[in-house]
């Protein structure tokens, strides 16, 4: 072998090479982009894409959720960005009971009316009511939500009112309870009286309980403690990945 055939060899091998490594890029590319088309058509498991209330949840939600819980201005304006009407009240309280963040959204099924909550249980709820208790309610209990019934979000305490307990989240607003639930054709379910059953009521308590678990930092159920053996406690405190679900 000449020297100058040497070279057109070596010449013809890098080539070669270069070409394999410009074919992996291409598919990369190629990847990349059938990938964010994805993530474009599902914005529920898109980290990037801004929040939605009436998208699916989705592997993104629970994130994008979490990150209203400190940021107010922001909370509002997925409500607004989501067709979701609330009235932005003003600041109450003081010391460890104040609340610089009260949000009531308008229209909601719940009974006795509305309580202000923060914005990030706000958002929380409405998301809950439409991806978890309405369906469940139609396709487990068949029959539309009329009415939930609820204890109330704000109370200036402690926790289990023990004096050396931490603040309770219902101390600003950041929780509220749920009891039960009216359905359009007069039936009740509660907690109370359901929780523990084996008929279609009690399976869809543990179905929106789970639901719940998504979009809220803390769910506390019957499962939890004899406390909560007659309502479920969603709030959105931080407790770190996964939150608590109970």
């Amino acid at each position: 072998m000449t020297f100058s055939q040497f070279l057109k060899r070596l010449r013809d091998a890098r080539l070669s090479r270069f070409d394999r490594a410009a074919f992996a890029l291409l598919i990369a590319f190629a990847v990349v982009l059938a990938g964010k088309g994805w993530l474009d058509a599902h914005p529920e498991h898109n980290p990037w894409a801004p929040l939605d209330l009436r998208d699916p949840m989705g592997w993104a939600t629970d994130r994008k959720i979490a990150a209203l819980r400190d940021d107010v201005a922001e909370c509002r304006a997925v409500l607004e960005r989501s067709d979701v009407e609330f009235a932005a009240l003003s600041p109450a309280g003081e010391g460890s009971c104040a609340r610089p963040d009260r949000t009531v959204v308008d229209g909601l099924p719940l009974s006795p009316a509305t309580p202000p909550t923060t914005c990030a249980v706000a958002a929380a709820f409405e998301m809950w009511l439409r991806r978890s208790v309405e369906p469940a309610a139609e396709t487990i209990l068949e029959s539309p939500i009329a009415r939930i019934e609820h204890y109330g979000a704000f109370s200036c305490r402690r926790m289990y009112d023990r004096d050396d307990a931490p603040w309770s989240e219902h101390a600003t607003g950041n929780a509220i309870d749920i009891a039960g639930f009216v359905l359009e054709d007069g039936r009740r379910v509660t907690v109370l009286g359901d929780w523990d059953g084996e008929g279609d009521e009690a399976r869809f308590l543990r179905e929106i309980r789970d639901g719940a678990c998504k979009p809220f930092g803390t769910v506390l159920s019957p499962d939890y403690n004899a406390a909560h053996r007659d309502h479920f406690h969603l709030d959105q405190a931080a407790r770190g990945f996964g939150g608590v679900c109970r």
